[in-house]
């Protein structure tokens, strides 16, 4: 059953009681739900208060007032419970555009549609597009471009830390970035009546250099680790720090990208809000010279950040990796 309505959200509130035939994946690519491990203490839980101290190598304290989070999940919460036609002014499956809501992943080229409608908003510099963002409700673009800023610093505060760890310059990978770039998607999830037969998102990694992602209290996110699923359970005011493809290159794979998916559920939605902090897209990316040796050649190619983004969106959420199709054939 295909539906007229564009939107995930729309559809689900109908009252579906299964799973219309396009979200169905094959029985080899399902999520597998009672083969997942639960979190523990192996997910590290850092706490960056101590970051400029004297227990610096020790590094919760990320700056972000817990006030700051509950508005940006309310105020995402309020924008997915918009009537359909006000929602669907942010409407496109382009995936180009720099502001638009859409649903699954990228319905142009996709065999398998997944479980989530999604709003995506280019935040930085924030005055080239907080005029593009919805207007609705009323205090979107102030609590999103509040919450934007305090994440972005968060980052460059990591950065300066993930520099140190390589051994290089505090300063880097920032430097890298050229002009820098940040998106922000919010999830949204709706109930699934069978959520065995389907994903929110399938497994993937992260294109951008390290993505910042702010949870509700509905589980669904897991972690590929030693080749099981592992559930990360949501933390009240953490967030969640995921490695993305581009620091794997940078570092010459000393830091791997994390490959994640989504799994929803037949009773709750479920709202997440990533971060994605990447280069501008002329920023030329490659392993960090200084992390090149004899018994570390060069893992990577050199590639301009916008030709790595048009191959992950238009490939779609593959199994493997992008980066494969990056590597330096010696490598």
């Amino acid at each position: 059953m295909a539906s007229s309505k564009p939107l995930l959200a729309d559809l689900a509130s109908l009252g579906v009681n299964h799973v219309p035939s396009n979200y169905i994946r094959p029985i080899s690519d399902r999520p597998n739900l009672s083969d997942v491990e639960m979190s523990d203490a192996s997910i590290p839980l850092i706490d960056l208060q101590d970051l400029h101290g004297p227990n610096h190598s020790l590094i919760k304290s990320h700056g972000i007032p817990e006030d700051m989070i509950n508005t940006i999940l309310s105020t995402a919460i309020d924008f997915f419970k918009l009537p359909e036609s006000e929602r669907l002014k942010s409407y496109s499956d382009d995936p180009t555009k720099t502001t638009r809501l859409s649903t699954s992943f990228n319905v142009k080229t996709e065999k398998v549609s997944n479980w989530r409608d999604f709003l995506r908003l280019h935040c930085y510099p924030l005055e080239d597009y907080i005029q593009e963002w919805p207007s609705n409700p009323p205090s979107f673009r102030k609590n999103v471009a509040e919450y934007c800023s305090r994440v972005r610093a968060l980052v460059l505060t990591l950065l300066e830390a993930i520099s140190e760890s390589l051994g290089l310059e505090r300063d880097y990978i920032d430097k890298a970035l050229s002009k820098h770039g940040q998106h922000m998607a919010i999830n949204y999830y709706p109930p699934c009546p069978q959520p065995e037969l389907t994903y929110g998102l399938p497994g993937h990694t992260d294109p951008n250099l390290i993505t910042i992602l702010l949870q509700d209290q509905v589980p669904g996110l897991q972690v590929l680790r030693n080749g099981k699923w592992v559930a990360v359970n949501p933390i009240p005011n953490t967030f969640i720090v995921n490695i993305g493809d581009q620091m794997q290159v940078i570092s010459n794979d000393r830091y791997k990208s994390v490959l994640h998916r989504a799994v929803v559920n037949s009773d709750k939605e479920r709202l997440s809000i990533p971060t994605f902090y990447c280069p501008s897209p002329d920023a030329v990316i490659g392993p960090a010279k200084e992390l090149i040796d004899h018994d570390h050649p060069a893992v990577y190619k050199h590639f301009t950040y916008a030709e790595y983004y048009e191959k992950f969106w238009n490939r779609g959420l593959a199994k493997e990796c992008c980066l494969d199709l990056f590597k330096n054939s010696t490598a």
